[in-house]
């Protein structure tokens, strides 16, 4: 199912993102990983499933070039029980288009095949973007635990 407005593309091939542009959105702009090193996230591109958006070569793009990545995702998961939704981000100048939430509804469907018992993420300020996708606030949070605080 195609979730973004037209004319934005999804794609799930990891040899089309633009790593730089990634890596400087999420490293200065993203509050869930100011400072995080190149090889970091290059480490995690490699470890994890990845989403990228694009404008069509030949459209406005807003701060990418036409043909270029204005918005990136996550998911880190075993493809048979679990899933980590992470690193959403939507490019400044694109958002407000829809492009966000297509993003987190192609995620959703890309992985309803797994048939996953769980697919976690976790936001300071975006509740109600993923709540009209079926996320919800765990039932009981009391029986989660971390390793590590931030």
């Amino acid at each position: 199912m195609d979730h973004l407005p037209a004319p934005y593309e999804l794609s799930t091939d990891p040899a089309r993102l633009d790593r730089a542009l990634v890596h400087h959105w999420l490293s200065t702009d993203a509050y869930w990983a100011l400072g995080r090193g190149r090889e970091q996230q290059d480490t995690a591109i490699d470890n994890s499933l990845n989403f990228g958006v694009y404008a069509p070569a030949g459209t406005p793009a807003g701060p990418a070039a036409p043909g270029g990545q204005v918005a990136y995702a996550r998911v880190v998961t075993d493809r048979a029980t679990f899933a980590w939704l992470c690193d959403v981000y939507v490019a400044r100048g694109a958002r407000g288009a829809g492009i966000g939430g297509g993003l987190v509804a192609a995620v959703r469907d890309h992985l309803a095949p797994y048939r996953l018992r769980r697919v976690l993420l976790a936001t300071g300020d975006a509740h109600g973007v993923y709540a009209r996708f079926g996320f919800e606030p765990l039932a009981d949070p009391t029986q989660w635990m971390a390793l590590g605080t931030a």
